[in-house]
């Protein structure tokens, strides 16, 4: 299944402002994504009151235990 992914980008870097990251899978919108300097936090769809938020750290764990390898070309 492929994905419709849309950003919103406010700057080029990322100050004080989220870069919003839209994903979408069949025409649904599955969530957002909320880049800032901190962290990054998942909205999932229909939820606007609760978030999920990794610290770019707790992040690179997660990639680094659960991600796929794929070699860079």
């Amino acid at each position: 299944m492929a994905h419709e992914v849309s950003i919103n980008l406010h700057q080029k870097i990322v100050l004080s402002k989220d870069v919003e990251v839209e994903v979408k899978a069949g025409g649904s919108k599955l969530g957002t994504i909320l880049i800032s300097k901190g962290n990054l936090e998942w909205v999932p769809a229909g939820n606007s009151v609760n978030k999920h938020r990794l610290t770019w750290k707790q992040f690179a764990t997660l990639m680094e235990g659960e991600g796929k390898p794929k070699k860079i070309k």
